[in-house]
């Protein structure tokens, strides 16, 4: 099987970490043949040849001035040329550059090149005849070669063996993959960067308490209405001919219009169907009506199908917003980009204008309990209070076996019918506290909870990232200079076994 792997050098001159798991996917694959693909500048040479050792005996460089400047449909699309020339049965990409956060070139790369897609996986369960994968909330997915996957962080990529020789790395330019150059680099990328700001948002103001109060501002969280997803403000003028896929990105379209018709997915979607089915149907919908904006929702659905439309549509779209504003005939859009530490301003040249928002996460429990490696003594202790608070609560609500998801409650959430859940820092997981499915941050998932209680975490911007959507956030910490207190509504200074018989 010919196995070829897409590389990114991240603006820190590292191998992607998402990319990193890709390659050792690949690596791990029987009877492969692997390769390798990146798009850079001529120092991306030197990581190549270094990723040459490990087992992949050529790379290929898109190097040439026509990439430069390049948004993810344009990169998607230099991509494209490359992988059609080179004819792999299987390409492998990371899920995500950290530098970028989108998730979006691999399947946008998917549909441009005529591949399969199976995102988000979590483990390769078999190569032969057919490609089967488990996906991280998508279920298990089987799909035919030619195909693409994108993978989590599944792995960690072996070191070289002393006596490993460096491959090739052979330098590409748009002609040599025949690619139209107007279709390239900053030419060819509908969306634009107007501006960028250091981002504050996440930032709390904590207040200090006891560690015997902990149970009340528990239910004082549950108690509140979570409105942190919601956009700022409405816009003064409003656009005209908004679509959102499904109900989920309706606060933010109301910021910007009043004049929103829903698209329902199974209106394009049927059982069985992969997200290209539905990017299919979708698009040739949206050609006929030509909307001036369709907004999406950021499930691990909503941004597999909605790269997959943009290109079919050949249109923008930008990833994550957290806010959208107007002018009455412009279209901003803000995210955050390089791991979070700014925010963005950006604008889409190209009409059906697309974006993803941050939208509220279904499934986790409305009590997350997370933990860091400060708490690894108290791990056995949380783990038994979780499962035994959602048996408890399962059997008061009459929850029985065979039902899903959560009860009705006629009078709100209290921490008495609450479901609990728990989630870790990526140093815990490194630790082998949790597994990689509870991760949550930049290289994890994302959560948003009515409570979110931080146990021994410090408060790395790559943690921040994936929490900061939370309600009530209750942070943890012996040291009262932790990063993790910036981002809490309360905060208790204290080790993590005095204080969690309090959850008892």
């Amino acid at each position: 099987m010919r196995v070829l792997v897409c590389v990114k050098r991240t603006a820190d001159g590292e191998l992607n970490p998402f990319d990193a798991c890709a390659y050792e996917a690949a690596l791990q694959i029987p009877d492969s043949e692997v390769i390798l693909l990146s798009m850079g500048p001529d120092k991306t040479e030197e990581m190549l040849l270094d990723l040459t050792r490990l087992g992949a005996k050529e790379a290929y460089l898109l190097c040439d001035n026509a990439f430069a400047g390049a948004d993810t449909l344009a990169t998607a699309y230099a991509l494209s040329c490359a992988v059609k020339k080179l004819s792999p049965d299987l390409v492998i990409c990371g899920r995500q550059t950290v530098d970028g956060d989108t998730a979006q070139t691999g399947p946008s790369l998917s549909v441009m090149a005529g591949l399969t897609l199976i995102p988000n996986v979590m483990k390769i369960l078999r190569t032969e005849g057919k490609l089967i994968c488990e996906t991280r909330e998508l279920g298990e997915k089987t799909v035919d070669y030619p195909a693409l996957i994108t993978v989590e962080r599944i792995n960690r990529l072996r070191l070289p063996s002393i006596r490993s020789k460096k491959g090739t790395v052979i330098h590409w330019t748009a002609e040599d993959i025949d690619a139209d150059k107007q279709k390239c680099g900053l030419k060819g990328s509908p969306t634009r960067v107007l501006a960028s700001f250091p981002n504050k948002e996440g930032k709390r103001k904590c207040k200090w308490i006891e560690a015997r109060e902990l149970p009340a501002v528990i239910e004082e969280g549950l108690a509140k209405e979570k409105t942190r997803l919601q956009p700022a403000k409405k816009s003064n003028a409003l656009l005209k001919d908004i679509w959102i896929v499904g109900e989920g990105p309706r606060l933010f379209a109301e910021s910007i219009s009043e004049d929103i018709t829903v698209i329902e997915k199974e209106r394009f979607w049927q059982k069985g169907d992969t997200c290209l089915d539905f990017a299919l149907k979708f698009a040739e919908y949206a050609r006929e009506r030509q909307p001036k904006v369709i907004l999406w929702a950021s499930d691990a659905w909503s941004k597999a199908a909605a790269p997959q439309v943009a290109a079919l549509l050949q249109t923008g779209l930008c990833a994550d917003c957290t806010a959208l504003e107007t002018d009455g005939e412009e279209l901003f859009m803000y995210r955050p980009a390089f791991s979070g530490n700014i925010v963005a301003k950006i604008v889409c040249m190209t009409e059906p204008r697309m974006a993803t928002v941050r939208t509220a996460r279904k499934g986790s429990g409305e009590i997350i309990c997370a933990l860091g490696k400060g708490a690894q003594n108290v791990l056995a202790d949380v783990q038994t209070l979780v499962q035994k608070r959602n048996a408890w609560n399962a059997e008061k609500n009459g929850v029985t076996a065979g039902k899903t998801g959560p009860p009705e409650r006629k009078h709100g959430v209290t921490a008495e019918t609450a479901r609990w859940d728990i989630a870790a820092s990526r140093m815990a997981v490194d630790a082998e506290m949790l597994p990689y499915d509870k991760q949550v941050g930049l290289t994890g998932k994302s959560v948003n909870p009515a409570v979110y209680i931080a146990v021994g975490i410090s408060g790395a911007v790559h943690h921040i990232a994936g929490m900061k959507q939370s309600g009530t956030v209750i942070a943890i910490n012996p040291d009262r200079e932790a990063p993790i207190f910036d981002y809490a509504d309360y905060g208790i200074a204290g080790k993590a076994e005095e204080v969690i018989g309090y959850l008892q």
